[in-house]
């Protein structure tokens, strides 16, 4: 009888891969990739970026995502199995009353302007004035697909707004964050699982994802109550379709690099595993359909401008640059 290589995957992420047909191939791999250490060159990106997305989760199972900004250093590793994170998010955002001691967490370490990108999972174990630690749980590398490189200028801040606001919300977009997502070309999701398998795998809880591509490539419906997100053929991993079959819920965080400022929207997500027909969408494997919950606009979050972009190689027939 033939053995059967044990996945890493969880049930989720394993009911994803069965139905594109490559669960078999993706236990062995899981295997070699997914540790519960940080290895030297994941701890060395953290370490040097100004900026870290954050995905966390509410009382209700709703994910949310945002990103932390500081002077490359105010991420550090004491350990391989431990990140310091010396910022907190502004009041305002709904991720600010989510990073408690023992809440599950997500992190994603992107450096735009080179498109490397390492994932870190697991619990804050401390949190004080000037930011909080996270003890490390799940650590693993993604590839460079879709993502559209820009370099940060951090000696360039956003002009002060005439008008601050402490963070809009609403159940819906309106015409000004519609604009910020027609013209995204970059967004962060958040999603979860619940954490009672019965494996006890380190890899429950949070996880937060890049999702890229041309302006246009997410896509906000007429009611403003609805978007489309194309998925792109990647890794097979499904970290995040995983989850959405087992908690459909999913937290966006969408940078607009014009003018500094960040939306940060909770929906409910349902996977449209049919729609690789739809003309909006060319080279998309499957959409998910987001429903919005409930958007913050948060205003010149962001420090400091960026440069242009530079389109991802893996994208040139849908490029509107």
């Amino acid at each position: 009888m033939d053995r059967v290589t044990p996945s890493a995957f969880h049930q989720g992420e394993q009911a994803a891969q069965e139905r594109v047909g490559v669960r078999d191939k993706m236990a062995p791999i899981s295997q070699r990739v997914f540790r519960d250490f940080m290895p030297e060159q994941h701890r060395e990106l953290f370490t040097r970026l100004p900026y870290l997305v954050v995905g966390g989760l509410d009382g209700e199972h709703q994910p949310w995502a945002s990103l932390l900004f500081g002077d490359p250093g105010f991420i550090t590793s004491p350990d391989a199995r431990q990140l310091r994170i010396s910022a907190r998010p502004r009041p305002e955002d709904p991720l600010a009353s989510l990073l408690t001691v023992e809440a599950p967490v997500g992190l994603l370490g992107i450096e735009l302007a080179t498109r490397r990108r390492n994932r870190a999972n697991g619990r804050i174990a401390q949190v004080d004035d000037g930011g909080f630690s996270v003890a490390i749980e799940q650590s693993f590398g993604n590839c460079p697909k879709y993502i559209q490189a820009r370099m940060p200028d951090t000696t360039t801040p956003y002009p002060a707004s005439d008008t601050p606001s402490a963070g809009r919300r609403s159940d819906r977009l309106d015409r000004t964050t519609a604009a910020i997502v027609d013209r995204a070309d970059t967004l962060f999701i958040a999603s979860a699982h619940p954490a009672s398998d019965e494996r006890g795998m380190a890899n429950q809880g949070v996880d937060v994802s890049h999702r890229g591509g041309p302006p246009g490539f997410v896509q906000a419906e007429a009611d403003g109550r609805h978007l489309a997100l194309p998925d792109y053929a990647g890794n097979f991993f499904f970290n995040t379709l995983g989850n959405l079959l087992l908690n459909p819920r999913a937290g966006l965080v969408v940078p607009d690099f014009a003018s500094g400022d960040l939306l940060v929207i909770a929906t409910d997500a349902r996977i449209d595993w049919q729609a690789t027909d739809d003309r909006r969408f060319p080279g998309a494997q499957r959409l998910v359909r987001l429903a919005i919950r409930e958007v913050t606009h948060l205003e010149r979050a962001m420090p400091w401008r960026w440069s242009g972009p530079e389109p991802s190689p893996y994208l040139p027939s849908m490029a509107r640059y």
